[in-house]
């Protein structure tokens, strides 16, 4: 009978440590693959250009290369440093097309990536010029 009852404790425990191992070595329990990482951002990592406009909108494209899949922030700021866009991102090669309502004057709008205290940014000025064409023919 006692080794019935050694038999089952030793189950047990191997029961507990096969568990313990399987959570402690699970990505979404031990934050692997993006987590809270803090990471130095470098301009070569940050590329924001400008595509051109379509009906109301000025757009451009933001790509970030994430190698570590960390969180980041994506921001736009306007003339005046108000965020008008704020969401944060994950994964290893980012890339979004963002439009921006075309405004009467000039515009200069501000893409930051933020991870933690290390931030890129990359700031442009949108000027539209209005051209007019006249045409006289003689009849």
């Amino acid at each position: 009978m006692n080794t019935n009852l050694s038999t089952h404790v030793v189950k047990a425990l191997s029961v507990a440590a096969v568990a313990l191992v399987l959570f402690v070595s699970n990505p979404l329990t031990s934050m692997a693959g993006g987590g809270d990482k803090k990471i130095n951002l470098n301009e070569a990592q940050v590329s924001v250009q400008y595509i051109g406009t379509n009906n109301n909108f000025v757009q451009f494209r933001v790509e970030f290369a994430n190698p570590t899949a960390a969180k980041f922030w994506l921001i736009i700021k306007n003339d005046a440093g108000e965020v008008i866009y704020s969401k944060q991102f994950s994964g290893t090669h980012f890339a979004k097309t963002v439009s921006l309502q075309k405004e009467e004057a000039d515009m200069h709008p501000a893409f930051v990536i933020r991870n933690g205290d290390s931030e890129v940014v990359r700031q442009f000025a949108v000027t539209s010029t209005v051209t007019e064409n006249t045409v006289i023919t003689e009849l």
